[in-house]
């Protein structure tokens, strides 16, 4: 039986990382909208999106975080072979990974600086679900209006309040993905 750390990845690499990138570049262009984004396969319960993410984002210099729950030797043995990403502590990591309550206080993520805002951490949260219904999003990259279902409200609020610093965030559910990037306002309904 093939070790579980050597399989999973992108089958045609060139391809399925442009359409990874197109993917998760859309849907931080657009906050609320739901792509599709398939193609790898980590151990679970790391969903298909999630793995297409880790793939296209990380390398051997990309600081992770694996939350409990995500943080196991089948998913860390994964990442080394196809990324060599380096697994780190939660305010060290540029990428975290893991379900909302695991990656839990949230203020332990890097959220920049004012010389340099872009050296915040991005959260890849898994979730069971994606909806575009539950809270109201505007502001960039929204033509009027869009919704998404997120876990709580208040700390993206929070988070948003310290624009331009604070974390970007990937939703993802299976194969799919949303994005609430810290410039997005959101309000409760």
């Amino acid at each position: 039986m093939l070790d579980q750390s050597l399989g999973g990845g992108f089958a045609n690499p060139p391809v399925e990382a442009a359409q990874a990138f197109r993917a998760a570049l859309s849907a931080m262009a657009r906050p609320g909208r739901i792509e599709t984004l398939s193609g790898a396969r980590a151990p679970a319960p790391v969903s298909p999106a999630a793995a297409a993410l880790v793939l296209m984002l990380c390398d051997g210099e990309t600081p992770l975080f694996l939350a409990p729950g995500h943080d196991g030797q089948d998913i860390r043995d994964w990442i080394a072979f196809h990324t060599g990403a380096p697994i780190v502590a939660a305010q060290d990591a540029q990428f975290a990974l893991g379900g909302w309550d695991a990656l839990a206080p949230l203020s332990r993520f890097a959220v920049g600086t004012s010389e340099y805002p872009d050296r915040s951490a991005t959260l890849i949260v898994e979730l069971e679900r994606l909806s575009a219904t539950g809270a109201r999003l505007t502001g960039p990259g929204i033509r009027d209006e869009a919704f998404l279902d997120v876990p709580e409200a208040a700390a993206f609020q929070a988070n948003h309040r310290l624009f331009p610093l604070g974390w970007d965030t990937y939703f993802t559910a299976a194969d799919q993905l949303a994005a609430l990037p810290r410039s997005t306002q959101l309000e409760t309904i």
